[in-house]
């Protein structure tokens, strides 16, 4: 593996990678479906890009090491459906790949290796019930995006553009490495949407303009969050005035309402819908 700090701003498809590191990393895979593939599963404008030679087998990547690291793309790669120096690819996803695509697995004993180190770490989370605790891979995630609703709370733009950004940081450094295939395919799933509102409250500092983003990002996140629980109760608050009577949703870590999308002017307006517990 060879790995290139650059001191430039690489652009990717127009989008620039600041921060960017790149690394080769061996990629298995056949054929122009393959590269596509790959490659599409590397990219993330702004965070991430790279480029696979079907000949070489050799992907070279880059990424913005301050939101995203080498083994997050790579397991994103594996869950494709190819096998890698990091991560092998679920069966399933092996055997849905087109027929042209199915390479040689044979050539993949460190991958194996290495992935099943991954699986015994996860399946001993899992069987021990503890899919949030310690180990947490979200724990950066949730905590951003609790101090973001206290500050919406308090009428408090600045803060909250703050805590926004720190959860679009936390977002993009979430570890993959420590999630199950079950969780892999929700976080895939809501990832970008909630680093997408979290960047667009983060970039504002007019409350209301960040509570409208909120309302999606909360939403979003209750997806979330009913996969990765946390070893406490969280709740899930309603307010049926907000959204211009439409109502809308967010996540408490106290059972006492505090409404972030009126603030002071309505505190206690709202109910608990739910609470999500382990």
């Amino acid at each position: 593996m060879v790995t290139i700090l650059l001191s430039a701003t690489i652009g990717a498809c127009g989008a620039p990678i600041k921060n960017a590191k790149t690394e080769t990393f061996t990629v298995y895979g056949k054929c122009g479906m393959c590269k596509t593939r790959i490659e599409k599963a590397a990219y993330k404008k702004g965070v991430s890009k790279g480029v696979w030679n079907a000949d070489t087998k050799i992907l070279s990547l880059t990424y913005d090491a301050t939101k995203t690291s080498a083994d997050e793309v790579l397991k994103k790669i594996a869950y494709a459906g190819h096998d890698n120096d990091r991560f092998l690819a679920p069966d399933a996803a092996y055997a849905n790949l087109p027929d042209c695509c199915h390479y040689d697995r044979k050539k993949v004993e460190t991958a194996a290796i290495k992935t099943d180190s991954v699986k015994v770490e996860v399946a001993a989370i899992d069987t021990a019930k503890k899919t949030i605790q310690a180990v947490n891979p979200l724990s950066e995630v949730y905590a951003a995006y609790f101090g973001l609703k206290d500050a919406l709370t308090k009428d408090d733009g600045t803060t909250a553009s703050v805590k926004a950004n720190e959860l679009f940081l936390a977002i993009g450094k979430a570890d993959m490495g420590r999630m199950s295939q079950d969780q892999h395919a929700v976080w895939m799933k809501y990832m970008d949407a909630l680093s997408n509102d979290a960047q667009k409250i983060a970039g504002i500092k007019v409350v209301e303009q960040q509570r409208t983003l909120f309302i999606s990002l909360s939403k979003n996140m209750y997806e979330v969050m009913k996969v990765f629980k946390m070893d406490v109760p969280v709740y899930y608050d309603f307010c049926p005035m907000a959204n211009n009577g439409k109502g809308a949703n967010w996540l408490s870590l106290d059972k006492k309402i505090s409404n972030p999308y009126f603030g002071k002017q309505m505190l206690t307006c709202g109910s608990v819908q739910e609470t999500i517990v382990k």
